[in-house]
């Protein structure tokens, strides 16, 4: 076990599976071997180049396995441990960490991102950031705890009251996922608007109250019909857009809250009036990644079947197709959510 193969990205669009070393553990680290990695919608724009990242670098993080090997000075996992693990390394010592916002740490390395991460057949984790799991949850599941643990984070900073409307602007992997919390959180009507027919019509298997075609009607009238003018209470732009995002602060209602959920272009503005926020007493929050207890109540909830990973999952395809998965990301949005099959054989 020296070589193993892996996804690494040279430079934008150039992405070679490679035979590499298999990653050296420290005392502290333990090395897991990848069972499936979904390809997350920051994949495809690191792999394009608009996500700044050093090269070489192996992406992927959210990511199952098995525990093959451990350093000398770990106590709390052991081999053959079904595991996922939190992509943030935090320092642990400065002034976020020390008043829990790890993800706000000076010294924040994210693996995947950072640091090479899981499109491949092996990557090392250090303990503190390891959640084992229960032996009867499948690897497709467990690789979806991570981007359950971002939206639920987001369901939090939102504070979702019951018998709210919620608004939900993209039916993507994410968007999706918070249609399905906010009704377990109590909001009573649940609105989405999506533009893609495949993923409408998902969203409707899935339960949506209403699911507004924003190819064929305007998004923000559709949402004041449903809600006799008002707006909603709650609005989740789960796109990353500019016109999504001048959308949302349409859809929601006076007194109500926007939740700054889906990643926009780092460099991306748009012009907000300060008076409408200020005259409509409007609750902007942001929501950047999932964090401490929202992994373990991600896990109680994939292992409870309240949330089944699989009514997102579209497919799985082999690591060595890797490029042709985020090539399929970008352009089919037929394609819901991509995991990849990191095994050797």
């Amino acid at each position: 076990m020296n070589t193993m193969f892996a996804a690494v990205l040279h430079k934008p669009e150039d992405m070679r599976i490679e035979e590499v070393a298999v990653p050296d553990i420290s005392e502290h680290e333990v090395l897991i071997a990848v069972q499936r990695c979904g390809i997350c919608g920051t994949d495809p724009h690191i792999y394009r180049g608009h996500f700044p990242v050093p090269t070489p670098l192996i992406q992927g993080h959210e990511f199952s396995g098995e525990v093959v090997q451990i350093g000398s000075a770990v106590t709390t996992v052991g081999i053959g441990d079904k595991v996922t693990a939190d992509i943030n390394i935090s320092c642990g010592k400065c002034f976020y960490c020390r008043m829990g916002q790890k993800l706000f740490c000076e010294q924040i390395t994210q693996i995947g991102v950072h640091i090479n991460g899981a499109f491949a057949q092996y990557v090392k984790v250090p303990e503190s950031n390891i959640y084992k799991l229960p032996a009867d949850m499948t690897w497709e599941e467990a690789a979806y705890i991570e981007p359950l643990a971002c939206v639920i984070r987001g369901q939090e900073r939102a504070n979702i009251t019951m018998g709210s409307t919620v608004a939900i602007i993209g039916a993507g992997p994410m968007g999706l996922v918070h249609a399905q919390l906010a009704k377990m959180n109590g909001a009573s009507t649940v609105i989405m608007s999506e533009m893609n027919a495949a993923r409408i019509e998902k969203a409707r298997s899935l339960g949506v109250d209403y699911v507004i075609d924003a190819s064929a009607q305007d998004p923000v009238q559709a949402v004041r019909d449903l809600t006799e003018g008002r707006g909603a209470d709650y609005v989740i732009e789960a796109v990353g857009a500019i016109p999504t995002y001048q959308q949302a602060f349409q859809m929601v209602r006076r007194g109500g809250t926007l939740v700054t959920y889906g990643a926009a272009p780092a460099h991306a503005t748009m012009e907000v009036k300060p008076f409408e926020i200020y005259s409509k007493e409007l609750t902007i929050v942001g929501s950047y990644a999932g964090t401490y207890d929202t992994w373990v109540r991600a896990i109680q909830l994939i292992s409870s079947k309240r949330f089944k990973p699989t009514e997102i999952i579209s497919k799985t395809i082999p690591l060595t197709n890797i490029v042709d998965g985020l090539q399929e990301a970008i352009h089919n949005k037929d394609i819901i959510k991509i995991m990849v099959d990191c095994t050797d054989n």
